[in-house]
C-alpha cells in the first residue's frame, strides 16, 4: 500500500502561515472609523446646547423656505382678492350699462307713444303723482290724479319717468286714462316695466289730452 504523507499541524514549522486578506481588514477599519465618526457627530449634536454649523445652516434654510412659502401665499391671496375686485367691478359696470340701456329704450318708447297721439293738447298741469310704492313683483308704482278743468270731457295719455334721488331715469312708461268728464277727477296707476330698487321717485314728464 502507498504510504500517506503526514498533514501539517499548527506546531509543524513547515506548515504554511494562514493570513487574512488586507482588503478585508481595510474594510473593517473603514467601517469602524465611520461608526466612530457618526457616534461623535451625534454626541456633538445632542450634548451641546449650541447648534453646530450644519444644524444652523439647516435651520436657516428651513426659515428661508418658510418665509418664501408665506410670501408666495400672501402674494396669491392678494392676487386673488384683486381679481375678485376686478370681476365685481366689471359685473357692476355691465349691470349699470344694461340698466341705462333699458331706461333709454323705455324713454324712447314712451316719447314715441305720446308723439303718436293726434290732435293732443299739452295737459301736464292736469296730472299729479303720489308717492311711489312697490307691487308684489318688485316693480315701482304710483297713483296719478287727473283733474279735467275743461268744459268738455277728455281722454289723457301721461308719460311717467321713474328716477333715483339724483334724477337719473331708471324706467319710463305711458298711462292711458279713459275719458274724464268736464270738471271731474279720475285716478290711474303707473307701473314700471321692470323691478326697481332703492329710493325711487315718479315724475310726470308729459301729458296730453285729446
Amino acid at each position: 500500500m502507498e504510504r500517506q504523507q503526514p498533514r501539517p499541524t499548527r506546531q509543524d514549522t513547515f506548515a504554511p502561515t494562514v493570513r487574512r486578506p488586507r482588503a478585508a481588514l481595510a474594510g473593517a477599519a473603514a467601517a469602524l472609523a465611520a461608526m466612530a465618526l457618526g457616534t461623535a457627530a451625534l454626541a456633538g449634536c445632542s450634548s451641546d446646547s449650541t447648534p453646530s454649523g450644519a444644524a444652523s445652516a439647516v435651520a436657516s434654510a428651513a426659515q428661508s423656505a418658510l418665509s418664501a412659502v408665506a410670501s408666495a401665499a400672501q402674494s396669491a391671496l392678494a392676487s386673488g382678492a384683486s381679481a375678485a375686485q376686478s370681476a365685481l367691478a366689471s359685473g357692476a359696470s355691465e349691470f349699470a350699462s344694461e340698466a341705462a340701456s333699458a331706461a333709454a329704450s323705455a324713454q324712447a318708447a314712451a316719447s314715441s307713444a305720446l308723439a303718436g297721439v293726434k290732435g293732443g293738447l299739452e295737459a301736464q298741469g292736469d296730472v299729479t303723482a303720489g308717492d311711489v310704492t312697490t307691487d308684489s313683483q318688485g316693480r315701482a308704482q304710483v297713483q296719478l290724479t287727473v283733474k279735467n278743468g275743461q268744459s268738455q270731457s277728455y281722454r289723457y295719455s301721461v308719460q311717467v319717468n321713474f328716477t333715483d334721488q339724483s334724477g337719473n331715469v331708471l324706467d319710463a312708461t305711458v298711462v292711458s286714462v279713459p275719458e274724464v268728464a268736464a270738471n271731474q277727477t279720475a285716478q290711474a296707476t303707473a307701473v314700471s316695466n321692470r323691478e326697481l330698487s332703492g329710493d325711487v321717485k315718479a315724475v310726470v314728464v308729459r301729458a296730453v289730452r285729446y
